[in-house]
């Protein structure tokens, strides 16, 4: 039994989607089930033309790839067959879509009573908008988690694609582990409804949290996560950027010690009235270096500094590096480790090759 993957012995069919599906099934591959994906014949049509599948693509990774038209004559008894000897399905299309193709939850259930039916879609199963198209920046939009990005009145700033698509998979694939416990106890399947725009605004309950308690929209309209001088990015010298996030006040007397800057008063805080000055004074600061030499200055105290890098920095960094996040095919092309790591509760130490 190898530690890094608790989910060997689980059978998945995965049928060829676009993004939060497949990714929720490259989770779980990484994580030891054995994922047959069920590929459409020339490929996957519609879609950003770049996105397209391909047989190196890294969301193929770790899985077995097969090749079947849904909708040809056969295709559906074919399915439910290979349905017979899963644990889970995961499908990515419309609602009704499945249903119309004979391959719907009751269909699978006659063939598989304790399936896990896993059904990843941006809007949900039912609702006004279940039927309609939609992408991450849609669904992020609609919690108004988007709203968030930004003081009240400004433009949105547009998040990377992973909010919702990501944050989709990972709820799906959640999901899926859950009612896989469920249905191993008990023997009955469920379906998991994925809906992205529900996850998103499930992840937002710590943003709920912090304005429940005045850390979003302050008195005098100062907000923690857009004004505060200590939770914010600055451009350095050489043009880079460093995070700040020194929220606790003894985080914030570490950043102010190794800061530089004459007359901050680490015991005020949280004395709002005094960001908008303070945060300018930080700015030039920070602007008077390059940011490797701030991050060297911070890096043995608990400032909460951090460079902003991008994918190649990242994959640099000692960190990233010590943990093996990252790594490269033979061609070259960028991987990242599935996440969280598994260990032996008992100490017992894994093989070199787990």
């Amino acid at each position: 039994m190898n530690v890094a993957t608790p989910l060997a012995g689980v059978e998945v069919l995965e049928l060829e989607g676009l993004g939060p599906a497949p990714l929720a099934g490259w989770m779980l591959a990484a994580l030891g089930a054995r994922v047959t994906l069920v590929a459409r014949p020339g490929g996957r049509a519609g879609g950003p033309p770049g996105l397209h599948a391909r047989d190196d693509d890294l969301l193929r990774e770790g899985k077995t790839v097969i090749e079947c038209d849904l909708k040809a004559a056969g295709a559906r008894e074919a399915m439910l067959e290979r349905v017979a000897r899963a644990d889970v399905l995961v499908e990515g299309y419309r609602p009704g879509v499945m249903e119309r193709l004979g391959l719907g939850p009751d269909a699978c259930a006659a063939r598989r009573p304790s399936l896990v039916y896993a059904r990843m879609t941006g809007w949900g199963q039912h609702g006004p908008l279940a039927e309609r198209a939609g992408h991450d920046l849609n669904y992020v939009a609609l919690t108004g988690l988007l709203a968030l990005a930004v003081k009240p009145g400004e433009m949105p700033v547009i998040p990377p694609t992973v909010v919702g698509d990501a944050g989709g998979a990972l709820g799906l694939a959640f999901g899926i582990v859950s009612a896989l416990l469920a249905a191993r106890a008990s023997g009955r399947g469920r379906v998991v409804d994925g809906a992205i725009v529900d996850v998103v605004a499930m992840l937002g309950v710590l943003a709920l949290w912090a304005r429940e308690r005045g850390q979003l929209d302050g008195p005098g309209g100062a907000s923690l996560f857009h004004d505060a001088p200590f939770y914010a990015v600055y451009r350095c010298a050489d043009g880079a950027w460093v995070s700040v996030a020194a929220l606790e006040p003894a985080f914030y007397r570490s950043f102010v010690a190794g800061f530089g800057l004459d007359g901050v008063d680490p015991e005020a805080q949280y004395a709002r009235e005094t960001w908008p000055a303070l945060k300018a004074r930080f700015a030039a600061h920070f602007a008077s270096e390059p940011a490797a030499a701030w991050c060297e200055r911070f890096a043995d105290s608990d400032a909460c500094v951090a460079p902003v890098l991008d994918f190649e920095a990242a994959a640099r960094h000692p960190h990233n590096r010590a943990r093996g996040v990252h790594s490269l095919t033979p061609n070259g092309a960028m991987r990242v480790k599935v996440a969280p790591r598994f260990t032996w509760l008992d100490g017992t130490v894994a093989r070199s090759d787990e």
